[in-house]
């Protein structure tokens, strides 16, 4: 069953590769597609059962898309990206206080449909597949007597996340602006672990605010 689900995450996260790839090729030849380069700020949590607004972490995100275009207000933008996930923990109680963090940074491809509202205001929506390549933990306290940095790696959480995507832009051709929430459905923890993470189950929530200009 395992050897299965790892499979099946495996052929999503490349069929998400080659559909980018393959589309991307396919409208090139036309001259109706735009291709850029986006980036922006994170603001990402890690929840079990209901995404909250507590232990957010800031983080960034980098990457290329291209908008194809379906008709005059429907297009489809497959993205890929270099994105901060994580979360951030401030504890305070009798013994200790202090900040710790968990860092997990992905590459992030999402494929979107891109509708267009007014001719400067779109909605978009759609799947993403992400490859965790690196997972770094810190811990700042006021006595460093509570440490788990050397306690958690990359091998202790799953390498794939999968969810679904979806935000709001302005057009301002050649510069435009969004905001986009990701929506994990992947547990991010490895279910046979026996690492000292508290929640292997938790799965990724981020909001991204990005800027964008295209060619």
């Amino acid at each position: 069953k395992t050897i299965k689900m790892k499979n099946s995450k495996k052929l999503i996260f490349a069929s998400l590769v080659i559909t980018f790839m393959t589309l991307t090729n396919a409208n090139a030849q036309d001259g109706a597609s735009k291709f850029g380069v986006k980036g922006g700020v994170n603001f990402s949590n890690l929840y079990t059962e209901d995404v909250d607004d507590n232990n957010v972490l800031t983080g960034f995100n980098v990457g290329f898309f291209a908008k194809l275009p379906i008709s005059n207000n429907i297009a489809l933008q497959p993205e890929i990206s270099y994105t901060g996930k994580g979360a951030e923990l401030v504890y305070n109680n009798s013994l200790v206080s202090g900040t710790a963090q968990f860092k997990l940074d992905y590459i992030e491809v999402p494929l979107l449909l891109v509708v267009n509202v007014t001719k400067n205001f779109n909605i978009h929506a759609g799947p993403y597949a992400a490859y965790m390549v690196s997972a770094k933990t810190t811990n700042k306290s006021d006595s460093g007597s509570y440490n788990f940095e050397d306690n958690i790696d990359t091998d202790d959480f799953n390498k794939f996340d999968a969810g679904l995507a979806g935000g709001v832009g302005i057009d301002l051709e050649p510069v435009s602006f969004g905001v986009r929430y990701n929506y994990g459905l992947t547990k991010i923890g490895k279910e046979d672990s026996s690492t000292s993470f508290s929640s292997p189950d938790a799965k990724n929530s981020v909001l991204s605010f990005y800027a964008a200009f295209a060619f």
